[in-house]
């Protein structure tokens, strides 16, 4: 899989550094087409998770409360943002620590429905998430890309082809 890290200016903030991913040569975000998928039918629910995401840019910063951790692999930071408990919209991200998000897609959860697994949209989602999670980590642990801790920003190559490495 090919994909780049791309910062979302417009959400980030001095708090906190909000970043998506572009896969292969497509030329939105993997939140832009969350955003897109999902504004006719949750309107509402996606006004409210864009101003939480904002508020932890600017504000909070990428707090756990915000967030059902634990949706990937131990440790890979794979995570879901919601606008409250009782809603049926998911957000799949990756936190690293309190600063640095990355967003990806998501969609919505049915209320019956008891793990994201009865869904092929959001498997699919959130094992795409796993994927990118693992190419940051190793490129983390071989000290090919950084987290600044003066601007919460990665620094180092963002551009990945997991095929190639």
């Amino acid at each position: 899989m090919k994909f780049r890290i791309v910062k979302l200016e417009s959400l980030s903030g001095d708090i906190a550094s909000i970043y998506s991913v572009i896969l292969n040569d497509d030329h939105e975000t993997l939140f832009d087409h969350f955003i897109s998928e999902n504004k006719n039918s949750f309107k509402s629910e996606l006004k409210d998770i864009v101003s939480r995401i904002i508020t932890m840019g600017t504000k909070t910063g990428v707090r756990e409360h915000f967030f059902k951790l634990k949706q990937g692999r131990l440790g890979d930071g794979v995570c879901y943002l919601y606008d409250d408990p009782d809603k049926k919209l998911r957000l799949y991200c990756i936190r690293y620590g309190s600063t640095t998000l990355i967003l990806g897609c998501g969609g919505e959860k049915p209320k019956k429905m008891r793990a994201f697994q009865e869904s092929k949209k959001l498997t699919r989602e959130n094992y795409v998430l796993r994927e990118i999670s693992e190419a940051i980590t190793k490129r983390i642990r071989a000290r090919e890309i950084q987290i600044s801790y003066e601007t919460n920003d990665f620094i180092g190559n963002l551009e990945f082809n997991t095929d190639e490495e």
